[in-house]
Protein backbone atom coordinates (compact mmCIF):
# COMPACT_ATOMS: atom_id res chain seq x y z
CA UNK A 1 0.00 0.00 0.00
CA UNK A 2 1.38 3.37 -1.06
CA UNK A 3 -0.27 6.68 0.47
CA UNK A 4 -0.13 9.80 -1.30
CA UNK A 5 0.18 13.42 0.15
CA UNK A 6 -0.73 16.19 -2.03
CA UNK A 7 -1.00 19.31 -0.86
CA UNK A 8 -2.35 21.40 -3.62
CA UNK A 9 -3.59 18.85 -6.02
CA UNK A 10 -5.20 20.18 -9.70
CA UNK A 11 -7.26 19.05 -12.95
CA UNK A 12 -4.68 19.14 -15.47
CA UNK A 13 -6.10 19.71 -18.62
CA UNK A 14 -4.06 19.47 -21.81
CA UNK A 15 -4.27 20.10 -25.32
CA UNK A 16 -2.50 19.09 -28.35
CA UNK A 17 -1.78 22.07 -31.03
CA UNK A 18 -0.72 21.89 -34.14
CA UNK A 19 1.52 25.39 -33.69
CA UNK A 20 1.24 27.07 -30.97
CA UNK A 21 1.08 31.39 -32.22
CA UNK A 22 0.92 34.01 -29.29
CA UNK A 23 -2.40 35.97 -29.57
CA UNK A 24 -4.28 33.81 -32.09
CA UNK A 25 -7.43 31.79 -32.18
CA UNK A 26 -5.65 28.35 -31.64
CA UNK A 27 -7.85 24.87 -32.39
CA UNK A 28 -6.56 21.80 -30.49
CA UNK A 29 -6.04 19.09 -32.32
CA UNK A 30 -7.19 16.33 -28.74
CA UNK A 31 -7.44 17.75 -25.60
CA UNK A 32 -7.61 15.66 -22.51
CA UNK A 33 -8.35 15.92 -18.46
CA UNK A 34 -6.81 14.31 -15.71
CA UNK A 35 -6.94 14.47 -12.08
CA UNK A 36 -3.12 15.89 -11.28
CA UNK A 37 -0.84 17.17 -8.94
CA UNK A 38 2.48 15.23 -7.97
CA UNK A 39 1.25 12.81 -5.25
CA UNK A 40 -1.78 12.55 -7.16
CA UNK A 41 0.83 11.19 -10.09
CA UNK A 42 2.15 8.91 -8.30
CA UNK A 43 -1.12 7.22 -7.06
CA UNK A 44 -2.24 7.28 -10.88
CA UNK A 45 1.38 5.54 -11.67
CA UNK A 46 0.92 2.96 -8.72
CA UNK A 47 -2.60 1.61 -9.43
CA UNK A 48 -1.95 1.71 -13.31
CA UNK A 49 1.00 -0.98 -12.05
CA UNK A 50 -1.80 -2.78 -10.18
CA UNK A 51 -0.61 -1.73 -6.47
CA UNK A 52 -3.04 -0.91 -4.05
CA UNK A 53 -2.81 3.43 -3.07
CA UNK A 54 -4.38 5.93 -1.39
CA UNK A 55 -4.35 9.34 -2.71
CA UNK A 56 -5.00 12.15 0.59
CA UNK A 57 -5.51 15.80 -0.46
CA UNK A 58 -7.52 19.19 -0.12
CA UNK A 59 -10.85 19.15 -1.95
CA UNK A 60 -12.53 21.90 -2.79
CA UNK A 61 -15.45 23.00 -4.63
CA UNK A 62 -16.97 21.51 -8.59
CA UNK A 63 -13.38 21.39 -9.62
CA UNK A 64 -12.40 19.33 -6.49
CA UNK A 65 -15.52 17.20 -6.82
CA UNK A 66 -14.48 15.78 -10.25
CA UNK A 67 -10.76 15.53 -9.11
CA UNK A 68 -12.50 13.01 -6.75
CA UNK A 69 -14.56 11.13 -9.22
CA UNK A 70 -11.62 11.00 -11.38
CA UNK A 71 -9.82 9.42 -8.69
CA UNK A 72 -12.36 6.51 -8.15
CA UNK A 73 -12.22 6.07 -11.85
CA UNK A 74 -8.88 5.47 -11.74
CA UNK A 75 -8.83 2.89 -8.97
CA UNK A 76 -7.37 4.98 -6.60
CA UNK A 77 -9.06 5.74 -2.91
CA UNK A 78 -9.79 9.16 -2.44
CA UNK A 79 -9.50 10.52 0.99
CA UNK A 80 -10.24 13.86 0.26
CA UNK A 81 -10.06 16.82 3.06
CA UNK A 82 -13.04 19.21 2.26
CA UNK A 83 -11.55 22.82 2.32
CA UNK A 84 -13.40 26.13 1.64
CA UNK A 85 -11.58 27.02 -1.67
CA UNK A 86 -11.70 25.52 -5.31
CA UNK A 87 -9.24 23.06 -6.17
CA UNK A 88 -6.99 24.74 -8.95
CA UNK A 89 -6.97 23.56 -12.53
CA UNK A 90 -3.46 23.73 -14.82
CA UNK A 91 -3.36 23.85 -18.06
CA UNK A 92 -0.67 22.38 -20.61
CA UNK A 93 -0.77 22.76 -24.23
CA UNK A 94 1.45 20.24 -26.24
CA UNK A 95 3.10 21.25 -29.72
CA UNK A 96 4.04 18.28 -32.48
CA UNK A 97 7.74 18.25 -31.86
CA UNK A 98 6.81 17.31 -27.82
CA UNK A 99 7.43 21.01 -26.79
CA UNK A 100 5.02 22.11 -23.38
CA UNK A 101 4.08 24.98 -22.56
CA UNK A 102 2.52 25.11 -18.99
CA UNK A 103 0.12 27.58 -16.67
CA UNK A 104 0.05 26.55 -13.33
CA UNK A 105 -2.98 27.88 -11.64
CA UNK A 106 -1.92 29.37 -7.53
CA UNK A 107 -4.66 27.01 -5.99
CA UNK A 108 -6.43 27.65 -2.90
CA UNK A 109 -5.34 28.95 0.61
CA UNK A 110 -5.60 26.26 3.03
CA UNK A 111 -6.74 27.18 6.62
CA UNK A 112 -5.28 26.26 9.96
CA UNK A 113 -7.74 23.88 10.54
CA UNK A 114 -7.81 22.56 6.73
CA UNK A 115 -3.61 21.88 7.65
CA UNK A 116 -4.64 19.92 10.70
CA UNK A 117 -7.20 18.01 8.87
CA UNK A 118 -4.68 16.84 5.94
CA UNK A 119 -1.84 15.51 8.88
CA UNK A 120 -4.99 13.65 11.01
CA UNK A 121 -6.32 11.86 7.35
CA UNK A 122 -2.06 10.94 6.69
CA UNK A 123 -1.73 10.13 10.49
CA UNK A 124 -5.02 7.85 10.35
CA UNK A 125 -4.10 5.76 7.49
CA UNK A 126 -0.16 5.51 8.70
CA UNK A 127 -0.40 2.11 10.33
CA UNK A 128 -1.50 0.34 6.69
CA UNK A 129 0.72 2.08 4.48
CA UNK A 130 3.97 0.74 3.39
CA UNK A 131 5.37 3.90 2.23
CA UNK A 132 3.99 7.32 1.96
CA UNK A 133 4.80 9.72 -0.39
CA UNK A 134 4.50 13.79 0.18
CA UNK A 135 4.31 15.16 -3.36
CA UNK A 136 4.32 19.05 -4.66
CA UNK A 137 4.48 22.54 -3.75
CA UNK A 138 3.01 23.76 -0.62
CA UNK A 139 -0.17 25.84 -0.95
CA UNK A 140 -0.90 29.76 0.20
CA UNK A 141 -1.41 28.90 4.06
CA UNK A 142 1.15 26.00 4.94
CA UNK A 143 4.25 27.00 5.74
CA UNK A 144 7.14 25.39 4.36
CA UNK A 145 7.63 23.61 7.73
CA UNK A 146 4.60 21.44 6.98
CA UNK A 147 6.25 18.76 5.44
CA UNK A 148 8.62 18.19 7.92
CA UNK A 149 6.10 18.30 10.81
CA UNK A 150 4.43 15.61 8.73
CA UNK A 151 7.59 13.38 7.60
CA UNK A 152 8.33 13.29 11.56
CA UNK A 153 4.70 12.20 12.41
CA UNK A 154 4.51 9.76 9.79
CA UNK A 155 8.56 8.28 10.78
CA UNK A 156 6.46 8.34 14.59
CA UNK A 157 4.25 6.18 12.93
CA UNK A 158 6.40 3.52 11.62
CA UNK A 159 6.24 4.67 7.85
CA UNK A 160 8.66 5.21 5.44
CA UNK A 161 8.69 8.24 3.76
CA UNK A 162 9.16 9.84 0.08
CA UNK A 163 9.40 13.06 -0.54
CA UNK A 164 9.31 15.42 -3.97
CA UNK A 165 9.54 19.24 -3.38
CA UNK A 166 11.65 22.41 -3.58
CA UNK A 167 13.05 24.91 -2.06
CA UNK A 168 12.64 26.00 1.69
CA UNK A 169 10.15 23.00 1.80
CA UNK A 170 12.62 20.74 0.82
CA UNK A 171 15.65 22.27 3.07
CA UNK A 172 13.42 22.26 5.94
CA UNK A 173 12.16 18.38 6.07
CA UNK A 174 16.00 17.47 5.64
CA UNK A 175 16.73 17.17 9.37
CA UNK A 176 13.82 15.07 9.38
CA UNK A 177 15.75 12.25 7.42
CA UNK A 178 13.48 11.35 4.70
CA UNK A 179 14.06 8.27 3.30
CA UNK A 180 13.96 9.18 -0.09
CA UNK A 181 14.00 12.98 -2.09
CA UNK A 182 12.84 13.02 -5.84
CA UNK A 183 14.28 16.15 -7.22
CA UNK A 184 15.26 17.29 -10.74
CA UNK A 185 18.29 18.83 -11.49
CA UNK A 186 16.94 22.18 -11.11
CA UNK A 187 15.89 21.28 -7.86
CA UNK A 188 18.99 19.80 -6.60
CA UNK A 189 20.95 22.85 -7.79
CA UNK A 190 19.08 25.14 -5.97
CA UNK A 191 18.79 23.03 -2.21
CA UNK A 192 22.47 23.33 -2.45
CA UNK A 193 23.04 26.61 -3.81
CA UNK A 194 24.87 26.22 -7.09
CA UNK A 195 24.96 25.58 -10.86
CA UNK A 196 25.26 21.90 -11.68
CA UNK A 197 26.93 21.55 -15.69
CA UNK A 198 27.82 17.82 -15.23
CA UNK A 199 26.18 14.65 -14.22
CA UNK A 200 29.31 14.88 -11.51
CA UNK A 201 28.01 17.80 -9.83
CA UNK A 202 24.24 16.16 -10.26
CA UNK A 203 25.93 13.81 -7.57
CA UNK A 204 28.04 15.79 -5.39
CA UNK A 205 24.80 17.58 -5.09
CA UNK A 206 23.07 14.78 -4.11
CA UNK A 207 25.86 13.80 -1.71
CA UNK A 208 25.49 16.85 -0.42
CA UNK A 209 21.82 16.31 0.71
CA UNK A 210 22.61 12.93 2.16
CA UNK A 211 24.99 14.37 4.48
CA UNK A 212 22.06 16.71 5.29
CA UNK A 213 19.73 14.17 6.14
CA UNK A 214 18.20 12.36 3.18
CA UNK A 215 18.86 8.96 3.23
CA UNK A 216 18.62 8.02 -0.34
CA UNK A 217 18.02 10.45 -3.30
CA UNK A 218 16.51 9.53 -6.47
CA UNK A 219 17.36 12.37 -9.11
CA UNK A 220 16.08 13.09 -12.66
CA UNK A 221 18.15 14.50 -15.28
CA UNK A 222 15.58 14.91 -17.50
CA UNK A 223 17.06 13.79 -21.07
CA UNK A 224 20.45 12.88 -19.64
CA UNK A 225 19.27 9.61 -17.44
CA UNK A 226 18.70 9.57 -13.53
CA UNK A 227 20.52 8.89 -10.38
CA UNK A 228 20.29 7.10 -7.47
CA UNK A 229 22.67 7.72 -4.53
CA UNK A 230 22.34 5.73 -1.40
CA UNK A 231 24.28 4.54 1.36
CA UNK A 232 25.36 1.60 -0.77
CA UNK A 233 27.03 4.14 -3.57
CA UNK A 234 26.25 6.23 -6.60
CA UNK A 235 24.21 4.71 -9.53
CA UNK A 236 23.34 6.61 -13.16
CA UNK A 237 20.56 4.90 -15.21
CA UNK A 238 19.62 5.81 -18.47
CA UNK A 239 16.32 4.23 -21.43
CA UNK A 240 16.32 4.44 -25.14
CA UNK A 241 12.89 6.72 -25.72
CA UNK A 242 11.72 6.65 -29.47
CA UNK A 243 9.74 9.78 -28.86
CA UNK A 244 8.58 12.09 -26.90
CA UNK A 245 5.12 13.06 -26.57
CA UNK A 246 4.65 14.45 -23.09
CA UNK A 247 6.81 14.75 -20.40
CA UNK A 248 4.40 16.02 -17.95
CA UNK A 249 4.39 13.79 -14.42
CA UNK A 250 7.05 11.70 -16.03
CA UNK A 251 8.93 12.10 -12.11
CA UNK A 252 6.35 11.22 -10.74
CA UNK A 253 5.62 7.79 -12.67
CA UNK A 254 9.77 7.19 -11.54
CA UNK A 255 9.13 7.61 -8.06
CA UNK A 256 6.07 5.50 -8.23
CA UNK A 257 7.72 2.66 -9.80
CA UNK A 258 11.07 2.90 -7.19
CA UNK A 259 8.56 2.74 -4.44
CA UNK A 260 6.27 -0.21 -5.82
CA UNK A 261 9.47 -2.17 -6.48
CA UNK A 262 10.50 -1.95 -3.14
CA UNK A 263 12.00 1.90 -2.85
CA UNK A 264 15.56 1.04 -2.33
CA UNK A 265 18.90 -0.84 -4.68
CA UNK A 266 19.76 -1.32 -8.11
CA UNK A 267 16.83 -3.30 -9.14
CA UNK A 268 14.03 -0.87 -8.13
CA UNK A 269 15.87 2.03 -9.86
CA UNK A 270 15.91 0.06 -13.28
CA UNK A 271 12.04 -0.11 -12.62
CA UNK A 272 12.20 3.70 -12.10
CA UNK A 273 13.92 4.44 -14.94
CA UNK A 274 11.68 2.21 -17.10
CA UNK A 275 8.72 4.46 -15.63
CA UNK A 276 10.05 7.52 -16.42
CA UNK A 277 11.16 6.46 -20.07
CA UNK A 278 7.50 4.88 -20.70
CA UNK A 279 5.31 8.16 -19.41
CA UNK A 280 7.17 10.48 -21.45
CA UNK A 281 5.90 8.61 -24.36
CA UNK A 282 2.95 8.95 -23.79
CA UNK A 283 -0.16 12.12 -24.09
CA UNK A 284 -0.55 14.46 -21.28
CA UNK A 285 -0.50 12.99 -17.83
CA UNK A 286 -0.88 9.27 -19.18
CA UNK A 287 1.07 7.24 -16.58
CA UNK A 288 2.40 4.14 -17.99
CA UNK A 289 1.01 0.28 -17.04
CA UNK A 290 2.87 -2.42 -17.23
CA UNK A 291 2.35 -3.06 -21.18
CA UNK A 292 3.97 0.18 -21.69
CA UNK A 293 7.23 -0.57 -19.88
CA UNK A 294 10.73 -1.52 -21.53
CA UNK A 295 13.00 -2.98 -19.10
CA UNK A 296 15.27 -4.30 -21.68
CA UNK A 297 15.53 -0.90 -23.14
CA UNK A 298 17.03 0.55 -19.51
CA UNK A 299 20.90 0.59 -18.79
CA UNK A 300 21.68 1.23 -14.84
CA UNK A 301 25.44 1.34 -13.61
CA UNK A 302 27.89 2.02 -11.06
CA UNK A 303 30.57 3.79 -13.64
CA UNK A 304 28.93 7.25 -13.74
CA UNK A 305 29.58 9.58 -16.27
CA UNK A 306 30.83 12.02 -14.29
CA UNK A 307 32.42 14.26 -16.79
CA UNK A 308 29.18 14.06 -19.24
CA UNK A 309 27.89 17.88 -19.51
CA UNK A 310 23.81 17.74 -18.93
CA UNK A 311 21.80 18.93 -21.81
CA UNK A 312 20.55 21.56 -20.17
CA UNK A 313 22.83 22.68 -17.57
CA UNK A 314 21.55 24.82 -14.43
CA UNK A 315 21.67 28.28 -13.68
Amino acid sequence: MILTVTPNPSLDRTYELPRLTRGSVLRATDDRVDPGGKGINVSRAVAAAGHPTIAVAPIGGPEGALLARLLGEHGIEAAGVPIAGSTRINVTLVEPDGTLTKVNAVGPEITEAEAEALLDAVQSRSAATDWIACCGSLPRGLPPQWYAELVAQSHRAGALIALDTSGAALTAALPEHPDVIKPNAEELAGAVGRPLATVGDAVKAAEELRERGARSVLASLGADGQLLVDGTGAYFGSARVDVVRSNVGAGDASLAGFLAAGGSGQGAFAVAVAHGAAAVQLPGSVMPTPADLDLSAVTTTTEIPLDRPLTEPTS
